[in-house]
């Protein structure tokens, strides 16, 4: 297994794909590329797999990994184009996607996502474009702050947060990931600090970097483009890992099961959605105690997995 990143789940989610060997699939966050292979190992010489991803350091580590593989179609891009990245005539047997941060991106200092290491406040997953948390914290108005910490974490001294935030820029702006971790232990009394499960900058990092990637934004529509993509019968599983990801993606595939906007009322439907999904079980998987003994950063992570009607 690479070491670039520990696939969560990664048998399971691939089981639940109910892998056809000569279907057409996507891992739409391909990362280490660990996902991708136990897929491209169910295929046979008909079968293909497009992976993408849009950190360039990623989609380089898993092309080199997967070169064995003629059937492997690495892409640069985000999941959410998948209408663009992918040929209009190919329809899907399948998609996945894992979202969150790589082992290799927190295990990076110089990505900025880690509290544990001082790095330049980047967070970009796609380090050739948009601007970088620097950037943003610095420029961003206290209430944008606040709100942006709040809506993203559910962290309850969002506000105290951002106000430390701006007082500190005034001074110098912010450049290191130490000095945003400085700014939440300033913010956070001591007493709560101590009480705290975890660090203390979690949930405010969390944050800045959902904000910078745009990664919940998206996401409804992004998910619905891919089960536009799938065939009847074809399936996707998306595996989370905090709440308010797993929320969206739950609200996202209950509306897709469910599309009817006809009043309660009416006794037959008459707007015309129909449904595009039908849950291949109840609720989410979570990682076995064994995977949470061999890999703690799984601890979070829950798998829903829905199938195209």
């Amino acid at each position: 297994m690479s070491d670039y990143h520990v696939p969560v789940m990664m048998r399971e989610a691939v089981d639940y794909l109910n892998i056809k060997k000569a279907g057409i699939y996507l891992d739409g966050t391909l990362g280490g590329g660990g996902h991708s292979e136990e897929i491209l190992r169910r295929l046979d010489g008909t079968g293909r797999l497009y992976g993408i991803d849009r950190d360039m350091e990623a989609l380089k580590y898993a092309t080199e990994r997967l070169k064995a593989y003629d059937n492997f179609i690495p892409i640069h891009g985000n999941f959410r184009d998948v209408d663009i990245l992918i040929p209009e005539d190919v329809m899907l047997s399948g998609a996945i996607i894992d979202l969150g941060v790589s082992s290799h991106q927190l295990d990076t200092p110089k990505r900025g996502f880690s509290y544990h290491e001082e790095a330049p406040l980047d967070m970009r997953m796609d380090r050739s474009s948009g601007i970088t948390a620097e950037e943003w914290l610095n420029s961003a108005s206290e209430d944008e702050i606040a709100d942006t910490i709040y809506k993203y974490s559910d962290e309850r001294w969002a506000k105290r947060i951002a106000e430390k935030i701006v007082k500190m820029r005034q001074e110098s702006p912010l450049k290191t990931t130490t000095e945003l971790v400085r700014a939440v232990d300033m913010a956070i009394p001591k007493a709560v600090r101590r009480n705290i499960q975890g660090h203390p900058a979690k949930r405010t990092f969390q944050a800045v970097r959902i904000k910078i990637n745009e990664e919940l934004d998206m996401l409804p529509s992004a998910i619905e483009s891919i089960v536009n993509r799938l065939q009847i019968g074809g399936r996707l599983c998306v595996i989370t890992f905090h709440s308010i990801e797993d929320r969206l993606v739950k609200r996202t595939i209950n509306y897709l099961r469910n599309p009817c906007s006809c009043s309660p009322n009416v006794p037959i439907c008459t707007c015309g959605k129909q449904p595009k999904l039908k849950t291949v079980f109840s609720g989410v998987k979570t990682p076995t105690q064994e995977e949470l003994e061999q890999n703690p950063r799984s601890s979070s992570a829950k798998l829903r997995a829905a199938e195209r009607v």
